[in-house]
């Protein structure tokens, strides 16, 4: 989005804001509320310039447009307040937007109490909640691996074919759509704000092609569970989520052949499967609104505590990982090791929780392997206490 766009943006912001705050003294046909609807409709046409929608996602009291944060405002922070009053986590606005569609959206905006739930979508404007449910396993669902998992904590099956569909567009060179991660990483960071347990979401892979977006996702909620026991919050939180969420980006670019490979890797192989840090970071550092964070977690996730991963640096000693890299490495190798491969039987709890604390202080940071261990002892004696047992546990 051109600086143009993005300041016609808050211009749009400013009115939308202005006119839901006059709705709360006039009736919604007095003509200032007209008078600001169609202003606001002029200064969204110009924000959108040749675009055939616009796409904004509230991230607690941020606002998100095209991947990248809008300038904080009195009246950007005013409308995301109303947002998140109205339990509204994106808006998604079409060119055809009509005048009466965006004075049903001022009115649904200007409805008074927290934890209003009453959204009002129309054909050219809809609105998407943030939302919990207690929903547990379903066999039936075919759409991911991670899909029964992830409907229990307000990831709808679109937004995961979706996920699986952003994700093949990466491997066949198209674009990344960053926004569309964002917004499942929002969701299952509201799952950890409301006390939920988004560690349900955590899923065995049904099918070899699903673990790309299976793995990434399981790693994105283990480095929240991990980062939100250590109280980071807000944007930097959700960074965490989306650096969580790109990771393995690289392996994208590794012929299929390679990665299923049941007998062991040649040495040229496994130089490739070693450059995939390198390869992921290189393609994050061209994708328009992806955190730096990412491009940094992609490129660290292997190097190990003691670095002596991959890939190799230069002046070591003065190198020290990201705590996100740390996380991610964690994270990384528990769902590898849980995970049944076709090298590979996957294994128990117990046998887990002995290896992470057999490598901590080598391959792992040692704080950080205890702070995930208590995390994950608190998760499996919930399951236990449900009557889940280990069959259902990550």
């Amino acid at each position: 989005m051109s600086v143009d766009c993005r300041e016609a943006l808050q211009h749009f912001m400013r009115h939308l804001a202005a006119a839901v705050s006059t709705v709360g003294l006039y009736p919604i046909t007095h003509s200032q509320v007209g008078h600001l609807c169609e202003q606001a409709l002029a200064s969204l046409a110009d924000a959108m310039g040749e675009a055939p929608e616009i796409k904004i996602i509230r991230i607690d009291d941020e606002l998100v447009a095209d991947g990248l944060p809008l300038e904080r405002s009195m009246y950007v922070g005013r409308l995301a307040e109303m947002l998140k009053n109205g339990g509204v986590g994106h808006i998604r606005i079409r060119r055809q937007v009509a005048d009466h569609e965006l004075l049903a959206l001022i009115a649904s905006l200007a409805k008074k109490g927290k934890g209003n739930k009453e959204l009002c979508s129309t054909e050219n404007i809809r609105l998407g909640q943030v939302e919990v449910r207690n929903v547990r396993t379903e066999e039936g669902m075919k759409i991911a691996g991670w899909a029964s998992g992830a409907a229990g904590v307000g990831i709808s099956a679109e937004e995961m074919a979706l996920f699986m569909e952003m994700y093949e567009n990466v491997s066949r060179r198209k674009r990344l759509d960053v926004v569309g991660l964002s917004e499942i990483v929002t969701v299952f960071i509201d799952a950890f704000v409301n006390d939920a347990d988004p560690l349900l979401a955590l899923a065995p892979l049904r099918a070899m092609d699903e673990y790309t977006y299976t793995h990434s996702t399981n790693v994105c909620i283990l480095n929240l569970a991990q980062a939100t026991a250590m109280g980071i919050e807000g944007a930097q939180l959700h960074d965490i989520g989306i650096a969580a969420m790109l990771h393995d980006v690289g392996k994208l670019f590794i012929p299929e052949q390679i990665l299923n490979k049941t007998e062991k890797l040649t040495p040229a192989e496994w130089d490739i499967i070693r450059r995939h840090p390198v390869t992921g970071a290189h393609y994050l550092l061209d994708v328009p609104g992806v955190p730096r964070l990412a491009v940094v977690t992609a490129f660290e996730h292997h190097m190990r505590y003691d670095l002596r991963g991959y890939p190799r640096v230069k002046a070591s000693g003065a190198w020290r990982p990201n705590i996100a890299s740390q996380m991610t490495a964690i994270s990384d190798s528990y769902d590898t090791l849980r995970t049944e491969r076709v090298y590979c039987r996957a294994k128990d709890f117990q046998a887990v929780e002995a290896i992470l604390r057999r490598q901590a202080g080598s391959q792992f940071n040692p704080w950080l392997v205890e702070n995930f261990l208590r995390i994950m002892a608190r998760h499996h004696a919930r399951e236990e206490r449900s009557g889940t047992g280990e069959a259902k546990s990550p």
